[in-house]
């Protein structure tokens, strides 16, 4: 068990973060839901290939005034006569032959399956980068908190001096106060970045599914995978983005919704049985009460033979309904080079920034060290110092920032070619 000192939040990692993300976000969650309603879907049964067998129960009950001539010329009557019918069984119809459409909506439902593992795939890499992305977020931001506390060291030092100057009558009291306008300055900074840190990890706990009030703290570096190869991605975006992977989808249902419309060209042939018991009761007439019980089967044959030529526009609907589908294929193909492409050129230039602004962060370090050496001995003014002390925490914050845009170049890159690590 970690015991954490006093005060101490857990460190959530990143991969920590893809895991609660995955168990906790509701988005995720409910299309896990809809993805087990689309497996639950492929069955015989919902294809139409499995008979249908029925309870079958009818009570049919009549009061009347009955008047009769007979072919023997003899008459009866009779008022309120009651007539008592009862009849009850199983039934059973089975489709056994309709175009062999119930085989093309069998295999739609398989395609309906795989549709929603895809909308699945799509809605957990959405949602994990996500996730990342305010993960790294809040990286950059605690980076950003420790260079205004580093700053805010030097100002107060700064301030001390100045004071210390002033009283000896080395200084002037603009210089002091010079020196206090800083300082605030920098507190003020300081807070609005620690506001702005807070509600990041709020953000992050919304993302996650859990208490947004939950304490943690993050890894302290943004490491950035630096080895991308835009032709390796373009291969596995074409293979596995999922978005590519449901309008294929989309086309092979197309497909197989054609072949349930040119069914509808054959007939359809429908097997019926069933066991049936009856019973009946009259007041009057030859035969007073009467029961019977058995088996009866039979097959019906249906063929349309006109229906306003109907059957050859929904043919040419679904043929271009097909025709949809692969321009959206295309359409969606050429989209996702385009965002690689365009990702990938911000990639790396951020790669290039990182180095340059890694750089221009120690320059900027030793200048301030020289300055503050200088205005320790008093050979430079205020605003000189004041300047150095700026380019370095600028040159912090840019170096961040470009670490950070980087990371998130990475996560696009990934997302798309759909090769994220989850």
């Amino acid at each position: 068990m970690l015991l954490l000192p006093a005060g101490a939040q857990e460190v959530l990692t990143p991969q920590d973060a893809l895991t609660i993300a995955l168990e906790n976000n509701y988005d995720i969650r409910l299309a896990d839901n809809a993805y087990k309603a689309d497996q639950l879907g492929v069955s015989a049964g919902m294809a139409g290939m499995l008979p249908g067998v029925d309870l079958v129960l009818n009570k049919n009950n009549s009061i009347q005034d009955l008047e009769q001539l007979r072919s023997d010329g003899t008459e009866q009557s009779s008022s309120d006569a009651k007539n008592n019918n009862l009849t009850y069984g199983v039934a059973l119809d089975w489709t056994i032959f309709d175009g062999l459409a119930m085989f093309a909506r069998y295999d739609k439902l398989k395609e309906m399956e795989k549709l929603g593992d895809a909308e699945l795939k799509t809605a957990v890499l959405n949602n994990i980068s996500e996730v990342l992305i305010t993960y790294y977020d809040i990286v950059k931001q605690q980076q950003q908190l420790t260079a205004l506390d580093s700053t805010l060291v030097i100002s107060e030092q700064r301030v001390e001096l100045a004071n210390n100057r002033f009283t000896i009558g080395k200084a002037s009291k603009l210089e002091l106060l010079n020196a206090r306008v800083d300082f605030n300055a920098d507190q003020t900074q300081k807070l609005k970045q620690k506001a702005l840190y807070n509600t990041t990890k709020i953000r992050l706990n919304e993302l996650l599914g859990r208490d947004t009030a939950t304490g943690f703290e993050v890894v302290g570096e943004i490491e950035v995978d630096k080895e991308l190869f835009l032709p390796e991605l373009e291969l596995l975006a074409r293979e596995r983005n999922p978005e590519l992977l449901a309008e294929v989808i989309g086309k092979q249902i197309a497909e197989l919704e054609l072949r349930e419309v040119k069914a509808m060209r054959y007939p359809s042939i429908v097997a019926t049985a069933g066991y049936n018991f009856s019973e009946s009761e009259s007041s009057l007439g030859f035969t007073r009460n009467s029961s019977a019980h058995g088996l009866n089967y039979g097959l019906g044959v249906r063929l349309n033979v006109f229906d306003g030529f109907n059957q050859n526009r929904n043919e040419k609907i679904a043929k271009i309904a097909i025709d949809q589908s692969k321009l959206m294929i295309e359409q969606k193909e050429r989209a996702l080079l385009a965002q690689l492409g365009t990702a990938y050129q911000t990639y790396q230039t951020n790669l290039g920034l990182i180095q340059l602004e890694y750089r221009n962060e120690t320059i900027a370090r030793e200048n301030l060290e020289i300055t503050m050496e200088k205005y320790r001995i008093g050979t430079i003014p205020t605003i000189e110092f004041r300047t150095a002390q700026l380019n370095y925490i600028n040159a912090q914050l840019r170096h961040s920032e470009a670490r950070l845009q980087a990371k998130l170049s990475e996560i696009a890159l990934k997302a798309i070619s759909g090769s994220l690590s989850l």
